[in-house]
């Protein structure tokens, strides 16, 4: 079946999205060499592939035509591709067939260049290719399924330029189709909030497809946003929806030049997310989705973001650093600029970069144009330095004579010798509150701050805009590695994380919950029983691990035949009507049936 004449109900997914996405898992990147070494010594300019797909059989076939140029003198340009996939032919433009060598171990094509290719100079191979798409077996990601092409839904992950489609359009599966409106209204909110700070991205269609459960959690492209089913529901994911639209600017139009380099994209897709939850959520909105931001840059705060391309770009450590990492020098970057000049600054990196790549020395001297400042101390504390400041405060309070107010006098400590950034210091009175901007310069800095009213409380940095260390952070890090080891199967090193957290907090629901979820897959439900009491009965944050306890605890009681108290369970869960991911949905099903584990697959 050719690409261009399938014919798809509006309920799957369009041709021009099969088109994108099959390339993605599928040559995830013939545009790009593999290792670190191998990488910088080509760079891709441009490619244009064409395809055709075979959905009865899961069968594709293409041909790329991929323009790059040598970065040093190479014999060699060596590109990723996945294993399920066969070259049958490489040529040159000239239409001479060229040497190559699959090498299923690291997922690349080896095209030899017999007369060589000197530094700067460019050349164009042609790529045939076919195969089939249906399992993980062969994804160059270890058990991640990247692309599928069926029947029902085909999705091929890859951010390419395919055919223009018209308007705004939404692409989900029936049982999702009374949603649509509302994820378009949203969508057309961000994409004009995005747009009134960065400029209009280049087209004005945009596609919002559903992407199955066994894929990543979200996707983009050129004109598309891809977001997994179980991410649809009722109440519209509107974050990861604005994180996925932002890379139309960020990923989609300008892109990282290296994968040291991505941290840009995905750096400021994340602060895009952050600062629409500002404009559409309010201040509370805004100050928690910044401490999530910071969990995820401080997980792992001993490898420095200029160290990334090390890393395995699907690993958890590169996820954080790319993307939440980044994000926060972003967000600190439109604290230390002010929002005048760190909006002419994203504006001018999206239009003077758009359809280009970008580096971070580039990024930089971009900033200091725009800022009429120099950033190098910045960028070096940030991308080349490891952990964050924890800030201590010792101040002492002087009532003024005459009836003229306080002044606090204080010394702010960290242990960063190398750190300078501006920081905020609020005092809170028994009327007006005072803030202050300081400069925190070395390990100790000292501040003074006049007051009418009698001061009761000092806040350092109370809007978040720093990245530092805090007991309540180090709870939140330590239940997120644990999470991600849990994703990995890694149950006893999780518990171990859980337990750094339980440590630091021991009355964190959230931490209980987490232990308690380990000893439920480990069916071990007399430990799960005890924990989620533990959740109940600690500090209630987040406000959903009350619910979930509960219905948790429910399950517990059904799986040991105690039906009774198992609906007992379920009716306190209705109880407190929040319905955290359709957790009044699940309460309901279960009072009405008990809750079955699972059976265990056999053979």
């Amino acid at each position: 079946m050719s690409l261009f004449r399938r014919t798809l109900a509006p309920a799957r997914v369009p041709p021009c999205f099969t088109r994108l996405l099959v390339l993605g898992a599928c040559i995830l990147a013939i545009s790009a060499p593999l290792s670190a070494a191998e990488r910088s010594r080509i760079q891709v300019n441009d490619y244009l592939i064409d395809a055709d797909l075979t959905p009865k059989t899961h069968h594709l076939t293409a041909k790329a035509k991929v323009k790059f140029t040598a970065l040093d003198n190479i014999s060699t340009a060596v590109f990723e591709l996945n294993n399920a996939l066969r070259v049958t032919r490489v040529t040159n433009e000239a239409g001479k067939t060229m040497p190559t060598e699959r090498v299923t171990q690291d997922y690349t094509i080896r095209v030899s260049l017999p007369e060589g290719l000197s530094k700067a100079q460019s050349q164009t191979l042609t790529f045939d290719y076919e195969g089939v798409l249906d399992k993980a077996d062969d994804s160059p990601v270890e058990g991640l399924k990247l692309a599928s092409i069926g029947p029902d839904t085909t999705y091929l992950l890859y951010p390419a330029r395919w055919f223009p489609m018209v308007g705004l359009k939404i692409y989900f599966k029936p049982n999702h189709k009374d949603l649509a409106r509302s994820y378009a209204e949203t969508a057309a909110k961000e994409l004009a909030f995005f747009s009134s700070i960065y400029g209009p991205i280049s087209t004005a269609n945009m596609s919002i497809v559903e992407l199955p459960d066994d894929t990543v959690p979200a996707a983009w492209t050129p004109q598309l946003a891809g977001i997994t089913s179980k991410a649809i529901s009722d109440k519209v994911n509107y974050r990861l929806l604005a994180n996925t639209l932002a890379h139309q600017w960020w990923g989609a139009s300008v892109s990282p030049a290296a994968k040291d380099d991505f941290w840009i994209t995905e750096g400021a897709a994340r602060d895009s997310e952050v600062r629409y939850v500002q404009d559409a959520a309010g201040e509370a909105g805004f100050e928690e989705a910044c401490k999530d931001m910071a969990v995820g840059a401080l997980a792992y705060d001993n490898i420095p973001l200029s160290g990334v391309a090390k890393l395995d770009p699907f690993s958890p450590e590169f996820q954080s650093l790319v993307t939440d990492k980044g994000g926060m020098i972003f967000h600190m970057l439109r604290w230390q600029l002010g929002d005048a000049n760190y909006d002419r600054t994203m504006k001018s990196l999206a239009q003077q970069y758009a359809g280009k790549s970008v580096s971070t020395d580039q990024f930089r001297e971009l900033s200091e144009q725009n800022a009429g400042q120099k950033l190098g101390a910045f960028f070096t504390q940030w991308l080349d330095g490891t952990g964050a400041p924890e800030f201590k405060n010792k101040y002492t309070t002087y009532r003024l004579g005459n009836n003229k107010g306080f002044r606090i006098v204080g010394q702010i400590n960290q242990d960063l010798d190398l750190f300078r950034m501006p920081l905020e210091v609020r005092v809170d009175t028994d009327g007006k509150s005072e803030m202050k901007r300081i400069d925190v310069v070395g390990t100790e800095s000292t501040y003074s701050v006049e007051t009418f009213g009698k001061p009761r409380r000092i806040i350092l940095d109370p809007n978040n805009w720093v990245l530092k260390n805090s007991p309540d952070l180090r709870v939140r890090v330590a239940i997120l590695r644990g999470q991600q080891l849990v994703a990995q199967g890694d149950l006893a090193e999780a518990l171990k994380e859980y337990q750094k957290a339980l440590d630091a907090n021991h009355n964190s629901s959230l931490a209980h919950y987490r232990v308690a979820e380990v000893f439920f897959l480990q069916k071990n439900y007399q430990s799960a029983a005890n924990a989620y009491r533990e959740a109940l009965s600690g500090d209630g944050e987040p406000k959903w691990t009350e619910v979930w306890s509960h219905i948790q605890l429910g399950k517990i009681f059904d799986i040991t035949d105690q039906r009774e108290r198992a609906t007992n369970e379920y009716r306190q869960a209705l109880q407190t009507n929040d319905n955290t991911q359709g957790a009044l949905d699940e309460a309901r099903r279960y009072l009405n049936q008990p809750y079955k584990r699972e059976r265990e697959a056999v053979g």
